[in-house]
């Protein structure tokens, strides 16, 4: 009985990897869609951010059809794909600032549930530059950090920063907070444990 119970195990670490995998492939294939509708042309070569989209999904193993049908769906953006990107910002527990690039194709819809992913893990939405000196000029090098020596607090930043990742919308997060190696390698194991 223990190869079923183990078949089991494994049909459902893989059920959870493909969700994974599905999620990150809708978020490529939008950053790709809006990189094709915006560039002037469909071939990469011509177009920085449509190669640069590509890449990304190429290193993401991301198949090579869905690739090509979000270039499609770029290039017949005028045919009722409208998408549109937004940098929304905000702060999470202990002043941990965060930014957001998000897809959309409904800003209506889109902004309220990032807020409301804010609000319930104590954090808030601000407005347009609130965090901008902190991320200017390469959001991926924050000006300065923020120290979270709690354990429950960086499991509080942690937990917005995966929500915020879930969401479908969401093509990249910045944010300057630093963990120490050993509470986050204690923070992992206990949530493996779980």
């Amino acid at each position: 009985m223990s190869g079923h119970s183990k078949w089991s195990t494994i049909k459902r670490q893989k059920g959870v990897a493909d969700v994974k995998r599905g999620a990150e492939f809708s978020k490529l294939s939008r950053v790709i869609t809006l990189a094709a509708k915006e560039g002037k042309s469909l071939d990469p070569d011509l177009n920085f951010k449509l190669r640069f989209a590509i890449d990304k999904a190429h290193s993401a193993n991301m198949p090579h059809d869905n690739i090509q049908r979000a270039i499609k769906a770029g290039g017949e953006a005028g045919e009722g794909v409208n998408l549109e990107e937004l940098t929304l910002e905000g702060y999470g527990p202990s002043g941990v600032a965060v930014m957001l690039l998000v897809l959309t194709d409904n800003r209506n819809r889109t902004v309220p549930e990032i807020r409301r992913i804010f609000s319930e893990h104590q954090g808030s939405l601000g407005e347009k530059g609130c965090t901008a000196y902190v991320f200017s000029p390469e959001p991926q090098n924050p000006i300065f950090s923020v120290s979270i020596n709690d354990e429950k607090v960086a499991k509080q930043v942690l937990t917005l920063v995966e929500k915020l990742e879930e969401h479908d919308d969401v093509s990249e997060i910045w944010s300057n907070f630093e963990i120490p190696d050993d509470m986050m390698q204690k923070i992992s194991d206990s949530s493996s444990q779980t």
